[in-house]
């Protein structure tokens, strides 16, 4: 992103590059800042300030609305000419705090790499300060060739990462970034990469590595393409709203994650669960991790609920915060328990027959029975087989406040296996809920 910046200003503005002094005390105070932080138990500034999060956020919370926006229109285009080789994608909105600080981030690096090359690299990001205190002391480094070198300033010219000072016929590797622009236009052979010791190595053959990129190959076919459609929800008629609302005390974390402790510790907020789920249950979080998690993934049983048998979040997770796991396993992982508010559900507030969270309850840990109070069928809950999908929770119709919730499981539990007869998937492909 910041090298085609780097292109337009080049191209619109004529921007020329030259060497400029680093600014070390700022970007060692903000690595020593994030470093401290970290030790002290908190990944807040790695989630704010790593590149790798930043981009997923970025892809995930600006690009992925425009590509939805844009399938759905050339959809819905051909529809009327009776082509369906395109099909609309559901999209059920994002996070207003993400989407304001990903916007601000995407803004402040453009503009970073507009005026003045590389400069959120090499000064604002603490893995771009840590890279280049590695850089120090690298094997192998660019330098000028004095013999050869005529100072014509060529190189600075081109160099992004303004770490060429030609005058003084120095590289700043710190802040080289490796780009080899120098190379391409030095006319006169005047740049060398060396050995920086001179005692010679043996050379090592890069190793490629297969399994991260397998990851971005997974990544972009789950963002593309891996949304399974849900149908627009024909509820019940609600017309006596409740009183009771509904407090958690801990938010909901993925499955895979083991514990919010555990989660909350290796997760960067880099949203590719977010944007990989097919249902968009997983949601930035605002506070419910509190002030340190904000914008780390949550469970949003209000938005949708989790697939019984789906474990596309673990296959996508890059920081093992969500680790992957197998179907069958997946199935018992019990993120946490149903819980019923009996004066918030319709059949006893309008003494009307309902029983959606029965029906889409995948292992039947919400049943219907009858209660003489009302002569009507009421949820009772299993907790014991119950796995915390919140499928109940997201067909409840009641309004403003749901009757039944999942409270969450700091520490994730094993639910006991349903019997086979009971086991049942919600048929998405009928109206949801009923």
């Amino acid at each position: 992103m910041q090298d085609i910046v780097n292109y337009f200003s080049q191209r619109f503005d004529k921007k020329k590059f030259d060497y400029k002094k680093p600014f070390t005390k700022t970007r060692y105070i903000i690595l020593a800042i994030t470093i401290i932080v970290f030790l002290s138990g908190s990944v807040i500034t790695l989630n704010l300030l790593d590149p790798y999060s930043n981009f997923g956020r970025i892809l995930s919370n600006i690009f992925q609305p425009i590509a939805v926006g844009i399938n759905n229109t050339i959809a819905i285009t051909l529809e009327n000419f009776n082509i369906y080789s395109i099909y609309p994608v559901e999209f059920r909105g994002i996070s207003l705090f993400s989407l304001l600080f990903s916007v601000s981030v995407f803004i402040l690096v453009a503009w970073m790499s507009y005026k003045y090359g590389r400069l959120y690299c090499n000064t604002v990001c603490p893995v771009g300060t840590f890279l280049g205190f590695l850089s120090r002391y690298s094997i192998f480094q660019i330098a000028i060739d004095e013999p050869n070198c005529k100072g014509c300033g060529v190189c600075e010219k081109v160099c992004k990462a303004n770490c060429i000072d030609t005058e003084n016929k120095f590289i700043d590797f710190e802040r080289c970034i490796s780009c080899y622009n120098c190379f391409t236009v030095c006319p006169t052979a005047g740049i060398d990469y060396n050995f920086r010791y001179s005692k010679k190595k043996k050379e090592v053959e890069p190793v490629i590595d297969i399994e991260k990129r397998d990851f971005f190959v997974k990544s972009a076919v789950y963002l593309i393409g891996a949304n399974t459609l849900l149908k627009a929800q024909d509820k019940i008629e609600v017309y006596k709203e409740n009183d009771i609302p509904v407090i958690r005390e801990h938010a909901v974390s993925p499955p895979g994650s083991i514990s919010i402790d555990n989660f909350t510790d290796k997760c960067t907020a880099c949203h590719f669960c977010v944007a990989a789920c097919p249902t968009h249950v997983i949601q930035p979080a605002f506070l419910e991790y509190g002030l340190l998690g904000i914008m780390q993934p949550r469970m949003d049983y209000i938005k949708g609920f989790c697939n019984y048998d789906c474990v596309i979040c673990g296959d996508v997770c890059p920081s093992g915060a969500i680790l992957p796991v197998k179907e069958e396993p997946k199935k018992l992982i019990q993120l946490g328990v149903a819980k019923f508010i009996k004066d918030n559900c319709i059949v006893y507030t309008q003494k009307t027959d309902c029983g959606a969270c029965a029906e889409h309850c995948p292992t039947k840990a919400v049943r219907m029975v009858l209660d003489p109070e009302v002569n009507k069928n009421a949820p009772k809950i299993d907790e014991e087989i119950c796995v915390g999908c919140g499928a109940c929770e997201y067909a409840c119709p009641t309004i403003p406040y749901k009757a039944i919730y999942v409270k969450s499981n700091p520490v994730h539990l094993a639910a006991k296996k349903p019997k086979e007869e009971e086991l049942e998937q919600p048929d998405l492909e009928e109206d949801f809920p009923f």
